[in-house]
């Protein structure tokens, strides 16, 4: 898993580690609801401003990753990576000073 060298597959990790990140955030933080009241909370509160924490620290998950290919010379994942990590920060940004 470790050992390929391919952009798409760096953008495949860099969409799927921020959902895994935030897998972790609802089960260390809100276990006790469903999936459906978490996002619900986070939305509601004023400024989403746990919604766009939420998803920030998600993206530790793709920085931890980008760290790993780049220190192990696998550019092209680290570029997909890297990638992915910009699409999801403008959606972050966008989410809290549009919405």
């Amino acid at each position: 898993m470790f050992k390929k060298d391919n952009f798409i597959y760096g953008c495949v990790l860099g969409i799927l580690a921020p959902l895994v990140g935030l897998l972790i955030l609802k089960y260390r933080k809100f276990g006790m609801l469903s999936y459906k009241e978490v996002f619900q909370f986070l939305y509601l509160q004023p400024g989403h401003g746990l919604i766009t924490a939420g998803l920030t620290v998600s993206l530790m998950m793709n920085a931890i990753l980008f760290t790993f290919y780049i220190n192990n010379k696998k550019d092209q994942t680290g570029k997909g990576l890297f990638v992915t990590t910009v699409i999801y920060g403008v959606v972050i940004l966008s989410i809290k000073y549009l919405c």
